[in-house]
């Protein structure tokens, strides 16, 4: 990554609602994907290069953008492991609490785009519980859309309008 990047990282890390342009957006989706990689005890850079991939998926090749959910990733991840106020547990009562307050942030679980990150560990167990986390994710984005869907259908419209 470039200087003037990091620069701006730290920066932004600072003041990123003001800064970022659907700050709570990027941050509900670093959050799941700390929650898969903080859940193995051996995290790798492999796990940010995938972040990073599928972040350019997701924005579309926005290459900042992309940055700034690795390396949002990658706080939340040190937190976890630094335990640092935030452990597993309160990671997912964030998400459960952030998916009622927005409901519409369910959408931005993609499961697929999560399923890279299983592969790196070889340990039997962290893979199993990497994939227990999918499964919650997957059962948690679909209970939220079903239960929730005029209020999120309402959300958009509303969205849509501002812009």
């Amino acid at each position: 990554m470039k200087l003037s990047f990091r620069i701006k990282h730290h920066f932004f890390s600072a003041f990123r609602e003001f800064f970022v342009h659907h700050h709570g957006s990027l941050e509900f989706r670093a959050k799941i994907f700390a929650l898969v990689i903080a859940a193995n005890e051996d995290v790798k850079v492999e796990n940010y290069i995938i972040v990073k991939n599928e972040a350019m998926k997701i924005y579309k090749g926005d290459k900042e953008r992309a940055d700034l959910l690795m390396l949002s990733t990658k706080e939340l991840v040190k937190k976890v492991k630094d335990n640092n106020g935030l452990n597993i547990d309160s990671l997912i009562t964030k998400i459960q609490k952030e998916l009622k307050a927005i409901p519409r942030y369910a959408k931005k679980i993609d499961i697929d785009s999560l399923k890279p990150l299983v592969g790196v560990s070889n340990d039997r167990d962290i893979t199993s519980y990497q994939e227990n986390i999918l499964e919650f994710l997957a059962k948690l984005k679909e209970e939220t859309l079903n239960s929730k869907k005029v209020q999120i259908e309402e959300d958009e419209k509303e969205l849509e309008l501002k812009h």
